[in-house]
């Protein structure tokens, strides 16, 4: 393997999510225009959802219209969960992708976006049409597709039906399996992206995997060799879901990811001396002020 080939989604947004402290704006800035030099694909940079919810993202805006993106060849995407901040982020040129949690576990759903998926559904209708009127692509988020801790249904099977679904419905070109509380294990990476991935030839299916670190190498494999080739990653495995239990798994730490990546030489875009500069930056970003 001698070619670029996974695309790498570097989501300072989740990896800050959850904390319990605010980080400052500008110290947020700061850190975000360090990781666009960085060479990434893509940054999940924040989120238009209720301060309530999620006070860390309160912010976006500001954080947005302060970032240095014109030398940047790296997409902005924002997380929205409801029209509103759908709306809202249309608004800004620098986005260039809008995210949408959909869970296929009923309990996760309300508690995640205050929406059953009956309604998150109708919800999508709303948000492709708001990402088309803005000229934005919708990354479709798949929550809990690898279990519930919940008591809801799940299965194979049920995953298989709602991308049936969502498919149908929106045909979209990118979703992201979700490991929303880190439960997920080779088998079933293997399975699901290996049969989703020849079954749906259109989409580009992602991993949003939250993992414990010692396992990062297996599943990156696991999902890797189902045929895989987009990756969500933070620096040094911050984060997690706030909304899925206190015990948070982190998110594929990036450096994880980038070793992998070297030993089974497959190249990548990053520039290494600022991503050594931002990942230097972390203890210092997320330290309790």
């Amino acid at each position: 393997m001698n070619k670029k080939e996974i695309a790498i989604i570097e989501c300072p947004r989740d990896a800050m999510q959850g904390l319990d402290y605010f980080i400052p704006t500008q110290s947020k800035v700061e850190y975000i225009n360090l990781l666009l030099k960085c060479g990434f694909d893509v940054l999940d940079v924040g989120s238009f959802v209720s301060e309530r919810s999620i006070p860390q993202m309160s912010d976006t805006s500001e954080v947005l219209s302060q970032i240095e993106v014109s030398s940047s060849s790296t997409k902005l995407l924002t997380i929205v969960a409801n029209r509103r901040g759908a709306e809202s982020a249309i608004e800004f040129d620098q986005i260039s992708c809008l995210g949408y949690p959909f869970s296929i576990s009923e309990t996760f759903q309300k508690r995640n976006t205050n929406k059953s998926i009956e309604e998150s559904y109708r919800l999508l209708d709303e948000i492709y049409s708001l990402a088309n009127k803005g000229n934005k692509e919708v990354v479709l988020y798949l929550s809990m597709a690898f279990g519930n801790p919940y008591g809801d249904h799940w299965d194979v099977e049920l995953v298989h039906y709602w991308i049936e679904q969502l498919h149908k419905r929106f045909d979209p070109s990118i979703i992201s399996l979700s490991d929303t509380i880190g439960c997920a294990d080779i088998e079933t990476i293997t399975l699901l992206f290996s049969e989703l991935i020849s079954g749906f030839s259109s989409v580009d299916f992602g991993a949003h995997l939250h993992v414990k670190p010692q396992d990062a190498k297996s599943l990156i494999d696991a999902a890797y060799n189902s045929g895989c080739r987009r990756f969500d990653t933070a620096m040094k495995g911050f984060g997690g879901c706030p909304m899925a239990k206190d015990d948070l798994t982190g998110n594929m730490p990036t450096e994880e990811l980038l070793m992998w990546m070297r030993r089974n030489d497959i190249i990548n875009d990053i520039d290494s001396e600022n991503f050594d500069l931002a990942i230097d930056s972390v203890d210092q970003i997320f330290k309790k002020v």
